[in-house]
């Protein structure tokens, strides 16, 4: 970076380089970097200590930029939406608290919201009979041991081939795929379980595809309302990539796939499956206590239990509780989810997350343990496509963060090919 003279006189106060890295919403040596790309100018401070910039310069920057704005968790990575806010230990749709949408909104009616910032009471997704038809066939082709996760990802790529119209980024015509695309990954999911009426929720449709125990009333309830509080959570990790994805205008069976790729680790969406075999063992050893023990004794987390972002109750967790109350076949589990919280709470003050609430459902269901991952994918499409509909109304290829070399300093000798002599291949040349 090279620094202009300083001016004799000023015409408008200017920024010193932290100012300029808050107003950008990055790291002073994020800013020094800007002025040694040619991004940004900047002159001598007084007396030769530091640098100045104009400040227009660097707002005209910010707003090039999408946005750079401070992250509340010191990233230089932070970006204008109006899908969901985080505060207080509350989520918020579109400024409407996610809990109360939760207890009177459908998923899919809440995906509308998500989307168009309009309630459509009644909506119900359908998948197009071409596109289910092919994404059953590739899902049928994979292995019996496969995941819910692999088949998901499976569904996707069929579905995304037999749409010729994939790359219309309109939002008309993403909206369209959004909402066959959807239900095609239910569809493709093998049936467990009796079927869903014609026209039922989707969340009906899905309760086949977790559980060969029959569906009742205050169970669908529990699991639709998990479909829509899973909507969304802010910049996830599986969003960012989401955003990354729409951001190279990738279609969005694109930016649904690259949110499925990293929604499989165990930090993310897979989490809620290792909540489940805690849940699972505490309810057959008939005591949570030696449970937990058991995982603070080999100095493993306790699953279910904490969220980075809420510092008491998920409350996403507290409404899936309130409504288990209401399913007989979950006193059980709920029991034990309420002791582990207890038991861990002399050791450290930790409290339920939604993780915890799914394992309680999948285990007094019948569910698999990857059940939970499965709800949490099929839910979350809609957030990815919610945030590729926001992506795509930026500056295409905007997210582009910078890395910080740290191997040997250039220039290097060439590497030197292992069959040389010194490496004893016996050549005598």
């Amino acid at each position: 970076m090279t620094d202009q003279p300083a001016p004799e006189q000023h015409d408008a106060p200017r920024l010193t380089t932290r100012q300029a890295a808050e107003l950008l919403g990055v790291k002073p040596e994020t800013v020094y970097a800007y002025v040694s790309r040619g991004q940004l100018s900047s002159v001598r401070a007084a007396g030769g200590r530091g640098s100045t910039f104009d400040a227009e310069e660097v707002r005209a920057l910010a707003r090039r930029s999408g946005r750079r704005d401070p992250s509340p968790a010191g990233s230089d990575l932070a970006f204008r939406t109006g899908i969901t806010l985080i505060e207080g230990d509350r989520c918020y749709f579109r400024g409407v608290d996610a809990t109360e949408l939760a207890r009177r909104y459908g998923y899919e009616e809440l995906a509308e919201w998500l989307w168009t910032g309009e309630l459509r009471p009644g909506t119900r997704f359908a998948a197009p009979d071409g596109t289910l038809a092919a994404a059953r066939r590739a899902v049928e082709a994979l292995p019996a041991h496969s995941g819910s996760t692999d088949r998901l990802r499976v569904a996707v790529t069929a579905a995304a081939a037999t749409d010729p119209l994939r790359f219309d980024l309109s939002p008309e015509a993403v909206l369209n795929s959004a909402r066959g695309l959807i239900p095609t990954l239910v569809g493709a999911l093998p049936v467990l379980g009796g079927p869903a009426a014609e026209g039922d929720s989707l969340a009906a449709e899905l309760w086949s595809r977790l559980t060969a125990e029959p569906a009742d009333a205050p169970s669908l309830a529990v699991l639709d309302a998990a479909l829509a509080l899973l909507v969304d959570h802010d910049l996830a990790a599986s969003t960012l990539a989401a955003r990354v994805a729409a951001s190279a205008r990738a279609h969005p069976y694109a930016v649904v796939s690259a949110g499925l790729g990293v929604l499989e680790g165990p930090l993310h969406g897979a989490a809620s499956g290792l909540a489940h075999r805690l849940l699972r063992e505490a309810v057959d050893r008939g005591s949570a206590v030696p449970v937990v023990a058991d995982h603070l004794r080999t100095g493993r987390r306790v699953p279910g239990l904490g969220h980075r972002i809420y510092r008491g109750e998920d409350p996403r967790a507290t409404v899936l509780f309130e409504l288990l109350t209401e399913v007989p076949q979950a006193a059980g589990a709920l029991a034990a989810a309420r002791e582990v919280v207890a038991t861990t709470a002399r050791h450290a003050p930790l409290h339920a997350n939604i993780d915890l609430a799914l394992a309680v459902l999948s285990v007094s269901r019948g569910m698999a343990a990857d059940a939970g991952e499965t709800v949490f994918a099929v839910s979350r499409t809609a957030g990815w496509i919610a945030h590729a509909l926001e992506e795509y109304g930026e500056r295409p290829l905007r997210i582009r963060p910078s890395g910080q070399y740290v191997g040997p300093r250039p220039p290097q000798p060439l590497p030197r090919d292992g069959s040389g002599p010194d490496q004893g291949s016996g050549s005598a040349n």
